[in-house]
Formats: structure tokens, sequence, C-alpha cells
């Protein structure tokens, strides 16, 4: 009887990218992605999923409270309760598939030594936390481990994430590029994506909200807010003339697969940029990155912050 991994994953884009890992072989010939149970954009994303070619061996399990307790793949390495379950399992294969910058942030500690504890970029963690960052990484050191990833590594960092011992894989959605263009597609000539910057505190509403509405005033948009964006920041831009707010929950790289030539996709630093146009760029869609003027950002935005969230290749 075959195994099957199972692959937890708490995002849409981790589990698009749990299925790219299994299409690559990564996982083995039967997989399980779980998504955890309770999150809207982790439903919509799986219904669209099941309604595509899956891989075959590849099964969409049930929503669950509880992460699996033998884990291959994973997305979210910097999560207290996946660490934690690190450390009370032996070390094995390991797969983390890609969680936005965080994947970029990972391979940075990975890379920096052993002593680096598994932290988020923004956390102000106690000492507990931090040790129990510190045990995770120390346990990583033990596994067998493989980062799968669409984003470009500078060569300095991926020869220093392999020289720490990690495997680093590359993809570029071969599963989701050999799909059929979604049917669904608007019909806007710009596509804005949405960010989370502003709910995070990171860039001010008014300059953001600003900038829509300018944009907007010369050409209608179609706006695809992101998961986590301020439910009362997306009726504001609902009312905006000339916006189209579509419904948020699944990737843009599946909802957006079928523009054609000649539209274009806007958006503030996002890893979404990336992944987009390996997609679209042989469909003649330009996939622009928008800087982040200096006076956008709040006091909450540090100066390496800046530079971490900026850091995307465009």
């Amino acid at each position: 009887m075959v195994e099957q991994a199972s692959a937890w994953v708490e995002s849409p884009l981790q589990m698009l990218c749990a299925v790219e890992a299994h299409h690559a072989g990564l996982l083995g010939p039967a997989t399980a992605i779980v998504p955890r149970a309770g999150l809207r954009p982790l439903k919509a994303t799986r219904r669209e999923l099941r309604s595509m070619a899956l891989p075959e061996g590849l099964e969409l399990a049930e929503p669950r409270e509880r992460m699996p307790r033998h884990m291959q793949a994973v997305g979210d390495a910097f999560s207290g309760k996946v660490q934690l379950r690190w450390l009370l399992s032996r070390p094995g294969r390991v797969v983390v598939v890609d969680d936005g910058l965080a994947t970029l942030r990972l391979l940075e500690l990975l890379a920096g030594g052993p002593f680096r504890p598994l932290l988020r970029a923004r956390a102000a963690p106690g000492p507990l936390r931090r040790a129990l960052g510190l045990a995770a990484a120390l346990r990583l050191r033990l596994s067998d481990v493989s980062i799968f990833t669409a984003l470009p590594v500078d060569d300095a960092l991926a020869e220093a994430v392999r020289r720490a011992g990690v495997h680093l894989v590359h993809h570029e959605f071969a599963w989701l590029r050999a799909q059929p263009p979604s049917a669904e597609c608007p019909a806007e000539r710009t596509v804005v994506l949405g960010t989370a910057l502003v709910r995070n505190g990171l860039v001010r509403r008014d300059h953001y909200l600003r900038w829509l509405t300018d944009l907007a005033a010369r050409e209608p948009l179609a706006y695809y807010p992101h998961r986590r964006e301020d439910p009362v920041d997306v009726a504001l831009i609902r009312e905006r003339p000339g916006i189209t707010v579509h419904d948020a929950g699944v990737p843009a790289e599946l909802t957006l697969r079928g523009l054609g030539a000649g539209q274009r996709v806007l958006s503030l630093p996002s890893t979404a940029i990336t992944s987009l146009r390996v997609l679209l760029s042989p469909r003649g869609v330009a996939v622009e990155p928008v800087d982040v003027p200096d006076d956008w950002w709040t006091s909450r935005a540090a100066p390496a912050l800046r530079s971490h969230l900026t850091g995307v290749p465009g």
C-alpha cells in the first residue's frame, strides 16, 4: 500500500503550491492536502481546484482544526504550532512551499546559520517564543529540508542555502500553466490587486484610496481585494466610481489566468507579481509593480521593514 504524504496549508497560495509540489514529485505518488478549518478563502480555493483536473494521486482533504500528526509539507514555517509539531516528531523529510515574502525570510534565516531563530520579520517575541524558533531551526538541521518556490532567489543566497544543507527547488507553476484558462475574467483593461499593507498599519489609507480614485478617473478598474484586506476599506473602494470589486478568496493566479493580450495587472509590492508574470507574460499581459511613495508609509514601517517588503523581485 502506497503511503500517503500530508501537506498542511493555511492560505490559498500555500494550497496552490502544495498542488504544484505534488505534481513536481516532491511528495511522492500520493498526497493529501489538508486545509486548516474555518478559513473562507481556503474553502473557495479548494472548491476552485476541485473543478480542475488535479494531478494523479492528489486528494484535497476536508478542512481540519488540527494539523496531521505527520506532516511532509507545510507553508508557514514561522507558525508556532508547526514548529512545536516539528519538535514532537522525528526528523524526516520536510517540504516548505511558498508563503509569500515569508519564504524569502525563511531562506535568509536558514542561510544565516543554525542559531538564527525562525521568527517572522515583524515579530517582537518573548523569551519562550524565541526559544521555540531557535529549537525549530536546530531541528530542521537534522531533517531533509526542501524549499519549493516560484520566487527568484539571487545566486549568493541560493548558494548559502545549499551550503546550509537545504534543497532549493524552483518551479514555474507547471501544473497550473497546463490547465485551460479561466472562463470568468474581467473585461477591464486594468486589474488592480489589493494589499494588506493598509490593514497592517504600514501604508496610509487616505493615500492608497486617493491613488485608486485617480486611476479609476482615467479608466475603469477591476479590483481584487487581498484576502486580509479590511472589509470597511473594500466597501469604500466599492463605492468609488469606475471600480468593480470582485470577491476575494481564490488566489489571483487562479482567477486571472485567462487575461489576454493588452490587459495589465497593477500591484503594490507582492509575491503575486512574480507568479502572475510566469503565467501571464506568454499571453501578452503586462504585470506591473507599483512602487510605494515615501509619503505613503506610516511610522510603523521602519526602514528595515520597508526594505524587506519592497524586496519582492519585480
